[in-house]
């Protein structure tokens, strides 16, 4: 009987791609007095690249940034701190989020998250995506100082919701730190389809958040398909 479901939220729930370019490109904007002789494409496309998709730091990204394009009168500090503070007006929800949190919490599901990242920024995008209010546990790796895939802080979210492991679905986009370790500690890993990666060893895979609701009704039901 599943009684929990858990998600991550970069990649899974917010999509981050998204929410990057527009985030670089009101960024631009924003300093534009600064950044003017740089072309905006080429100061969009440079920011996705040192970032690595969430995994370099901030800092080493507009170190990099300051000294590629030799930007005057506007420190990494100064860009590192527009990021900080402004990146949460630029979060983009994968389509069906809200409905398909919904549709959960009316099977009386227990909801919980874990997400790698700062504590306060990771919070400030779940609250940016209207989001944090369907949860019943929220763990930021930052605050539990552990993070995925270190199976405790899996087990710290079931202990939390006061389930078993094999009692949850887990749902993420990474094939290691939300896939294989959620399955490594018993839950039913959901892998969320993402560009970079094929093949990845799930118990289900989805494209859309709009299926999951539909997955775990046949669950609970014992159907195959």
């Amino acid at each position: 009987m599943i009684k929990a479901a858990i998600f991550d939220l970069d990649g899974t729930l917010l999509d981050r791609d998204e929410s990057v370019k527009k985030f670089v490109s009101n960024q631009y904007d924003r300093l534009l007095e600064f950044l003017h002789q740089i072309p905006k494409e080429t100061y969009i496309k440079r920011f996705i690249e040192l970032d690595c998709r969430g995994y370099v730091r901030k800092d080493k990204v507009y170190q990099q940034l300051v000294q590629d394009f030799n930007i005057k009168g506007l420190t990494w500090q100064k860009l590192l701190e527009d990021y900080i503070s402004m990146f949460k007006h630029n979060c983009v929800p994968f389509p069906n989020l809200i409905t398909m949190l919904g549709e959960l919490k009316e099977t009386d599901l227990q909801l919980g998250m874990i997400t790698n990242g700062k504590g306060k920024f990771q919070l400030d995008n779940i609250r940016s995506l209207g989001i944090e209010n369907y949860f019943d546990t929220i763990l930021v790796s930052e605050w539990e100082g552990i993070k995925k895939p270190n199976p405790q802080i899996f087990m710290k979210a079931v202990a939390q919701l006061n389930v078993q492991p094999n009692q949850c679905i887990f749902v993420g986009d990474h094939p290691n730190n939300d896939v294989k370790a959620a399955r490594h500690v018993g839950m039913i890993g959901i892998w969320k389809k993402d560009f970079e990666w094929n093949n990845v060893d799930a118990d289900y895979i989805i494209d859309d958040l709009a299926e999951l609701p539909i997955i775990i009704k046949r669950m609970c039901n014992n159907e195959n398909f």
